[in-house]
């Protein structure tokens, strides 16, 4: 790990990436975006989660296939799936220590919104700790792993990419930072479609646990 010893910039996913999947929040979302598709094109339930899983795989997120294919709107979109309950989400001490051990800048790169990141991040009590949000809209509801976003992202941020690390759940996502000169970190899970290319080169690390892992870092870099 003393390849990581000069990083500078820490981009973290959101969802199942700052919390454990294992919390099921957003197996809510994903059950919000069916209801929502169901209810939008007046269809059962079963269509519409084909249509669902359908978008994300040939658009990478459910809500761009709905843009293109419907002409939906976004914010409509995004206001009701994350309008979900995260009561059972806690504090997370633990991680809220490392995060705040990094040295440099530290920011949220996700698919979902701003308002979801900032609800989530306020439950597990590491709100305070981000330069920046960089959400769906920033990136003009273009999502991960298209490229746009990730060089919009270095060019907002002043990002120096060989110098940052990027902590992501699902494993394709990673590719286009480690394209543009970053170290990229999988966070393990058992979902098909995050574990797909779970081996390939375009990932330098893997760990179960993000607080483990930046445990290792704050450590190594003290020694």
């Amino acid at each position: 790990m003393n390849d990581l010893n000069n990083i500078k910039y820490w981009l973290f996913d959101l969802d199942n990436t700052l919390y454990d999947g294992a919390t099921k929040v957003f197996e809510q979302v994903d059950k919000k975006m069916t209801k929502f598709i169901s209810e939008k094109l007046n269809i059962n339930k079963e269509e519409a989660r084909k249509i669902q899983k359908n978008y994300f795989e040939e658009y990478n997120t459910t809500l761009n296939g709905m843009i293109k294919n419907h002409k939906i709107d976004a914010d409509e979109f995004l206001e009701f799936v994350h309008d979900v309950d995260l009561n059972f989400l806690n504090k997370d001490k633990i991680l809220e220590n490392e995060i705040k051990k990094l040295e440099g800048k530290k920011i949220i790169f996700t698919n979902g919104s701003r308002a979801h990141a900032e609800n989530v991040t306020k439950r597990i009590g590491i709100d305070k700790l981000f330069d920046g949000i960089f959400d769906i809209r920033d990136s003009e509801f273009i999502p991960k792993p298209s490229k746009e976003p990730y060089k919009k992202l270095v060019e907002d941020y002043k990002i120096e990419p060989q110098y940052c690390i990027f902590f992501e759940d699902i494993a394709r996502n990673l590719k286009p930072a480690y394209e543009l000169g970053m170290k990229t970190v999988w966070i393990k899970n058992n979902e098909p479609w995050a574990s797909k290319f779970s081996d390939a080169d375009f990932i330098n690390y893997k760990t179960e646990k993000l607080a483990s892992f930046l445990k290792e870092i704050n450590e190594n870099r003290r020694t």
